[in-house]
């Protein structure tokens, strides 16, 4: 038996060992040397500044809207989903194929928008992390798996179809299972001196090792980072949404979680998160700066028209929440007749605001506003 300040390896009788982990708070407490200090002010500058940013931005709903679906994509693609940002926002101008991974990353935009508007009414808790997980599984990939239900059975990480003995980690079975998330959703109630940053670090930490779904535990992880800083009110929109890191490190995020088990190091993996912190924090404001830049040009070139000027705006308005339209998706969503969305839609591709993405169909074409979905599709190619 192997153990450290995060936990213990515990052989079982079936030849294989388990992780049972530590509670939080580590014992001895997270070292807060002079790198971590520095690592913990650059990320909270950052994220005043992104909270700063969005406020002023003419509907942060919208940024946020937009945000929701870039993360639902990154943070599926760690888990090996092939949509692209393209793929996803096509599903609202309703001619995406149904493909299973595209599904995948609505149904995360679902679950974290359902998760949001819960947390108005219910903390953020065991039992609300089953509820959004049923959304996140329901009818894809790993819905046979107990969506909505914590795991009745041992599991494992490694590689596809490697036995208990042969896994890269096997979290803690059942009992300890159920007993450390109760310790868990303690500890995220629990009043501390700790910094808000470095809880939510050990926080994720510690679900991804519990590990306490059959599927989905990845992108549950992710997910309750967003949730429990919106709840905490550490910004005024949920718009940390660190995948873009980790899917950017991702050999390295999966060996700092793998250093906690096998060497009780919660520092290095604290420092990793908080870089990751400041990194996407600074990503996301200078994204929602050129997103005001790229609208207020637009609309100066609007104010110059002589006819047609409030439905310009309002195809506007409707380009910065659908960047992919159709003309009978102008039509129902402006309430306007179809010649007049036609000449509407007309009028902003020859402006070059927006540009057909299949010349080759007769019917039904779809346009997208290239300059918006550059912004915000950046770190998600595949």
């Amino acid at each position: 038996m192997t153990h450290n300040r995060a936990g213990k390896y515990v052989h079982q009788l079936t030849g294989y060992d388990a992780f049972i982990p530590t509670d939080l708070p580590p014992d001895p407490p997270v070292n807060m040397d002079a790198e971590m200090i520095r690592l913990l002010s650059l990320a909270d500058r950052k994220l005043g500044r992104l909270d700063g940013v969005t406020q002023i931005l003419p509907n942060p709903d919208l940024f946020v809207g937009m945000y929701v679906q870039k993360e639902a994509v990154l943070s599926s693609q760690i888990e090996g989903t092939q949509a692209s940002f393209v793929d996803v926002l096509q599903v609202d101008a309703d001619t995406a194929a149904k493909r299973q991974d595209v599904e995948e990353v609505v149904n995360y935009v679902k679950a974290m928008k359902y998760g949001m508007n819960r947390l108005e009414t219910l903390p953020l808790s065991l039992r609300l992390l089953r509820e959004i997980h049923g959304i996140l599984l329901s009818g894809v990939r790993g819905s046979q798996r107990n969506p909505g239900d914590f795991r009745t059975s041992q599991n494992r990480i490694g590689s596809s179809g490697c036995s208990l003995a042969t896994a890269s980690f096997v979290p803690p079975q059942v009992a300890e299972m159920t007993s450390a998330l109760g310790h868990l959703e303690n500890y995220m109630y629990s009043e501390s001196d700790i910094p808000h940053l470095i809880r939510i670090a050990l926080i994720h930490a510690q679900f991804e090792t519990i590990h306490p779904f059959l599927d989905g535990n990845g992108r549950m992880g992710r997910l309750l980072i967003a949730f429990w800083l919106y709840q905490q009110q550490i910004l005024k929109y949920p718009l940390l949404y660190i995948s873009y890191y980790f899917k950017k490190n991702r050999t390295e995020y999966y060996d700092r979680l793998m250093n906690i088990r096998t060497k009780g190091d919660w520092e290095g993996w604290v420092k990793f998160f908080l870089e990751g912190v400041a990194q996407v924090a600074d990503e996301a404001t200078q994204s929602a700066s050129e997103i005001m830049k790229l609208k207020e040009m637009i609309m100066e070139k609007i104010q110059k028209e002589t006819s047609g000027k409030a439905n310009s705006v309002l195809l506007l308005d409707l380009l910065f929440r659908m960047p992919i339209i159709t003309i009978n998706l102008v039509k129902d969503e402006l309430k306007v007749s179809y010649p007049t969305a036609k000449a509407l839609t007309e009028h902003f591709r020859e402006a070059k605001i927006i540009r057909c993405i299949d010349d080759s169909i007769l019917r039904n074409k779809r346009y997208i506003f290239s300059e918006y979905v550059t912004i915000l599709e950046r770190g998600t190619e595949i």
